[in-house]
């Protein structure tokens, strides 16, 4: 057989060569792939039938104008995309991202990171992602409506409860999914509830949904310690972020007895030493639709500031919720001088190479988002299950089942790291997990 490494170093080059110019793609392939040596080896099959090259093409890719009319009358032009990866353990499943930094590159690191993260859950879906450089931020919700009718009016022909399952991301929320819902089901004539989720539980969602990757994130960092020997209560905790996942993470944080003291949103962040009133956070964020500058106006002892680095703020629990690539190599020597002891991705792959190989040489404990991350798609999972069953779960069973879910990720990842000669190494875990679990039912069905 031929050289391993030698082998997944060629891949690699043929993914940057036929994916040009898409940075953040290329590093979440390598990411992944360059931690697969060991189950490589351990099982040439895969090697042999070319799941690694296949599993880097995405299975299909949409790319659509979407037309509509703002507030003064003047048409706006944006571009839809949805890229369905992988569908060996189900049908594609992954959120929507509004926001103007979403191009091809993005979208399909996204839905590579997903297909990963979706395996490790252990539920029966594939990986996605979508979404349109739209921004949400400063419309009204007349113009929102229009923009999602127009987005979903291309997109319902590609989806569907068996094929292919959006939710919400970065600047999608309820609202979005509730008008991006309705046109489907006026398009269709079908009160489909399966097709999308992140609904509003009034009408089809699932209780918990707003809060599972908060809450997911926590319970993954919790049994990080436990595996340690030590505990989450008593600790001090910097949340980047303060929409959906950071506010849910700071909740759960609250609520086994730690203490966050720092949030921030794209303008700056919050340093509050007594701790982040979360109540007052909330209204602001969630009621208000305000900026985080405004939380230190109404609470005088808190200091904002604008542009900074939260990572400097000094904390021993460590939650980037915000997005792509904002903790680098700096951030995370910052942190690891100031006594830091662990890091869970609450973002989709927030901190850089550098700032992963700074964790991990300095061995603590790192959960990467595809495991840290994932109680959101698992909980979106749960959801499909009520709608297929035209139930409705309790909040405390589907927390339930959330924190068992996320219990089992934990000790999925920490027993195959320790299995391929890695122990304590989340990566090479979540990694391993995800990738044996699409590759056998890749190799399954065949040349497909």
């Amino acid at each position: 057989m031929p050289d391993i490494q030698a082998r997944i170093e060629t891949i690699f080059e043929q993914v940057v060569r036929r994916n040009a110019g898409e940075r953040e793609f290329h590093q979440a392939v390598k990411e992944v792939i360059e931690t697969l040596g060991p189950v490589l080896r351990a099982h040439p099959e895969y090697t042999e039938h070319k799941i690694i090259e296949r599993i880097c093409e995405p299975e299909r890719q949409i790319i659509f104008r979407v037309p509509w009319q703002d507030d003064r009358g003047e048409v706006q032009i944006h571009r839809g995309f949805r890229v369905g990866f992988n569908s060996a353990l189900g049908p594609y499943k992954g959120g929507l991202r509004f926001h103007p930094s979403v191009y091809l590159g993005i979208v399909k690191f996204l839905g590579f990171e997903q297909t990963f993260k979706n395996a490790v859950t252990g539920m029966p879906i594939g990986g996605a992602k979508g979404g349109s450089d739209f921004d949400p931020k400063g419309r009204s919700d007349a113009e929102v409506m229009r923009f999602c009718q127009s987005f979903m009016t291309e997109l319902y022909r590609h989806i569907g409860e068996f094929t292919d399952v959006p939710a919400g991301d970065i600047g999608v929320g309820a609202r979005e999914i509730g008008f991006l819902f309705g046109q489907y089901k006026r398009i269709t004539n079908r009160y489909e509830s399966g097709v999308i989720t992140g609904k509003d539980p009034r009408w089809g969602g699932s209780l918990v949904r707003r809060e599972a990757t908060g809450y997911g994130v926590v319970y993954f960092v919790e049994e990080m310690l436990k595996a340690r020997g030590e505990s989450i209560e008593g600790k001090t905790c910097v949340v980047s972020g303060s929409g959906n996942v950071a506010i849910y993470a700071m909740e759960k944080l609250e609520a086994l007895g730690a203490q966050v003291v720092a949030c921030s949103d794209s303008n700056g962040f919050v340093h509050h030493p007594r701790g982040i009133h979360l109540a007052t956070l909330k209204r602001l964020k969630e009621a208000e639709r305000r900026r985080i500058r405004d939380y230190a106006a109404e609470r005088p002892d808190a200091k904002y500031v604008e542009a900074g680095r939260i990572w400097d703020v000094p904390c021993q629990v460590a939650l980037p919720c915000a997005t792509e690539n904002e903790l680098d190599e700096r951030a995370a020597r910052t942190l690891l001088a100031n006594g830091c002891v662990a890091v869970g991705e609450g973002a989709n792959m927030p901190v850089t190479p550098g700032g992963v190989r700074a964790f991990q040489a300095a061995g603590i404990a790192y959960g990467p988002g595809k495991a840290a991350n994932a109680g959101g798609v698992a909980t979106s999972a749960l959801e499909m299950q009520q709608n297929a069953s035209r139930d409705a779960w309790t909040f405390e069973y589907t927390e339930r089942r959330l924190h068992e879910i996320m219990r089992r990720i934990h000790r999925d990842c920490h027993e195959t790291a320790a299995e391929f000669g890695c122990p304590g190494n989340y990566v090479v875990g979540a990694n391993i997990v995800g990738f044996r679990r699409v590759a056998d039912a890749m190799l399954a069905f065949g040349v497909v």
